[in-house]
């Protein structure tokens, strides 16, 4: 039985996919923050999973987990690592306070670096030419490549995922441990039903009150026409299995209007193109 790690699990992307890869025969640990989530997901998902008390921003518990895992594999090797822990907040950049800022990419940057180095050593390396190493997914998001406003913050640490992961990958082939970013776009997740994401009434004041309730109804929109998370970890499980996988892969609902034009539009027009739908820009200044 091949096991691996998912960070995150305890909803959304996370949880979805560590169920897919459990129903598949996997033994999956998977990371939560709340102990009391441990009963329910080990019930919901079954005795293929295996919780780990562990916030990723904490590096003793980081170790502690490692330790476990490392106990609990007995001499075997992780087959997967798969980052998928993540945080979404919201806001005009210019307001948007530097403290929350940080925060964000301490969580979707710099912790994610904290359990490659942590885990990478439980990995299997390339041992001969017929060996089979790990592999790691990073999962990033239709931000990583197309910033939205009004998620400046979110977009750039899915933005330096991205880099983080072609760079990783490259330095990876010494080990033969490969690197996949997967980026979803629209999912029915609850990223963004956090206090930080949804608490828009801070910027009531500010000349963007009347855009970001654009942007946020918007978004719920887009969240209720997303794939279901288990669509989402089923994708994931396909590329982990795949024999020469892509280094980056995006599944996205609509992908003509929401990630083809969006990428092959100059950046001046999905500029004004996107600030007509928001409200930042009058329709008659289109083709100014």
């Amino acid at each position: 039985m091949d096991a691996i790690l998912i960070t995150g699990v305890s909803s959304g992307i996370g949880y979805g996919t560590a169920k897919v890869f459990a129903n598949q025969g996997y033994q999956v640990f998977g990371s939560i923050r709340k102990h009391q989530d441990a009963q329910r997901l080990k019930a919901e998902i079954g005795s293929n999973f295996i919780p780990l008390l562990f916030d990723i921003t904490d590096s003793n518990a980081l170790l502690q987990a490692a330790q476990q895992v490392t106990l609990m594999l007995e001499g075997k090797e992780l087959a997967g690592l798969i980052n998928n822990a993540g945080i979404a907040t919201s806001g005009p950049l210019i307001y948007q306070s530097l403290d929350e800022i940080r925060w964000q990419f301490e969580v979707n940057v710099i912790a994610q670096i904290a359990v490659i180095q942590t885990f990478l050593p439980l990995l299997k390396f390339r041992k001969s030419p017929t060996s089979k190493p790990g592999r790691i997914i990073n999962i990033s998001s239709v931000g990583g490549r197309i910033a939205a406003p009004f998620i400046g913050a979110y977009a750039s640490s899915k933005h330096a995922i991205e880099g983080m992961s072609h760079s990783l990958r490259r330095e990876l082939q010494l080990h033969g441990i490969d690197v996949i970013i997967i980026a979803p776009g629209a999912v029915n997740t609850p990223i963004w039903d956090n206090e930080s994401a949804q608490n828009i009434s801070r910027y009531a004041t500010t000349e963007y009150a009347k855009p970001i309730q654009a942007f946020q109804k918007y978004f719920t929109h887009m969240g209720k026409q997303g794939y279901s998370s288990e669509v989402i970890g089923k994708f994931i499980k396909k590329v982990f299995e795949t024999q020469n996988p892509k280094a980056r892969y995006a599944i996205v609902p609509n992908p003509i209007p929401n990630w083809i034009i969006p990428l092959a539009l100059p950046h001046r027009w999905l500029d004004k193109l996107i600030a007509i739908n928001f409200g930042l820009l009058p329709k008659r200044q289109l083709f100014k």
